[in-house]
C-alpha cells in the first residue's frame, strides 16, 4: 500500500462524485450544512467501535470519518477557499508549532508546563490571526468572552463541561465539590416544585438546570459525563436484556410481567454482574 497515492485517489474519487456533469446527484447537491450531521454521526461511530473494542470496525469507521474531511475540503476547494492539501498542511504546522518540547529545543517540560505552554501558543496564534485580518482590511473580531470558542454543535453534556471549565478559568466556580452537591439538591427541590405546578416549559428548564449541575459534579470529580452516561446506557441495556431473556424462558415478554417481577429480575442481573 502506498499511503500518499491512496490519499490522492480518495481526493480524486471525491472530486468525481462532486462533478456536476458526471458525478453522483446526491453528492453534488450537498452543502457544508447538510453534511455536518453525517460528520457528527461518523465521529460517534468511531467512538462506538472503540467502546466495543472492535478494531476491524474502527478501521472502517475511521475511513468514513476521513471521507467527511475530504468531502468538506472538496466543497471548500470548489468555493475557492482551500483544498485537502491545505487542511493537512495546516494541521502539520499547528502540531509542530504547539509542541516545541518535542520538535524544538525546549526539553524536559512536565505536563503542567506543557499545558501552560499550549495556552501561551494559542494566545500567540490568536494575535497573529488578528494581525492577518487587519492586513487584509477585515474588521477585527468582537471582544472575546470567557465562553467564546466552545462549539455549539458539541453534545450537550460535553458542552456543559467545556462551558464550566471556561468559567472556572476566570474564577466562576464552586471551590469544593460538596457545594456542587448542595446545588444539585437545590435543583432537585426546584424540579419537584415544577412537577407540582405542571408548566411544561418551566419543567424542561429545571430538568436542564439539574443536568447542568450534575455535569458540573462530574467535572469536579474528574469524571467525563458522556463516558459515564454511555457506561450506564450499556449497563441498562445488559440488565434489561437479562429481564427479557429470563421472561422468555417461561414464554413471556416484558409487557406480560408486573413491575415487581421485572424489578426482581433486574436485581438478579445486578447480582450476577458482581460475581
Amino acid at each position: 500500500m502506498t499511503p500518499t497515492r491512496d490519499i490522492e485517489r480518495l481526493v480524486e474519487i471525491m472530486a468525481r462524485l462532486r462533478d456536476p456533469d458526471r458525478g453522483c446527484p446526491w453528492d453534488v447537491q450537498q452543502t457544508f450544512a447538510t453534511i455536518v450531521p453525517y460528520t457528527i454521526e461518523e465521529a460517534y461511530e468511531v467512538a462506538d467501535a472503540i467502546e466495543r473494542g472492535d478494531l476491524d470496525d474502527l478501521r472502517d469507521e475511521l475511513g468514513d470519518l476521513l471521507l467527511q474531511v475530504v468531502f468538506h475540503a472538496r466543497m471548500a476547494e470548489e468555493a475557492g477557499a482551500f483544498g485537502f492539501g491545505d487542511v493537512v498542511l495546516a494541521i502539520n504546522e499547528k502540531l509542530v508549532r504547539r509542541h516545541p518540547h518535542v520538535f524544538g529545543d525546549l526539553e524536559g517540560a512536565d505536563p503542567q508546563a506543557v499545558k501552560r505552554l499550549w495556552a501561551t501558543i494559542k494566545a500567540q496564534e490568536k494575535q497573529a490571526r488578528l494581525a492577518r485580518r487587519a492586513a487584509q482590511g477585515l474588521p477585527p473580531d468582537p471582544p472575546a468572552g470567557a465562553l467564546d470558542g466552545v462549539p455549539g454543535a458539541l453534545p450537550a453534556l460535553g458542552r456543559a463541561v467545556k462551558l464550566q471549565e471556561r468559567a472556572a478559568r476566570v474564577g466562576f466556580d464552586w471551590p469544593e465539590v460538596r457545594q456542587v452537591l448542595d446545588k444539585i439538591e437545590e435543583e432537585v427541590a426546584e424540579l419537584r416544585a415544577e412537577l407540582t405546578a405542571g408548566d411544561p416549559t418551566r419543567l424542561a428548564d429545571e430538568v436542564g438546570d439539574l443536568l447542568f449541575a450534575v455535569a458540573n459534579l462530574a467535572r469536579h470529580a474528574g469524571v467525563d459525563p458522556e463516558t459515564a452516561l454511555a457506561g450506564t446506557n450499556g449497563k441498562f441495556t445488559r440488565r434489561f436484556a437479562h429481564i427479557e431473556a429470563r421472561l422468555a424462558e417461561v414464554g413471556r415478554g416484558p409487557h406480560e410481567a408486573s413491575l415487581e417481577e421485572m424489578e426482581a429480575l433486574w436485581q438478579e442481573a445486578k447480582a450476577e454482574e458482581r460475581r
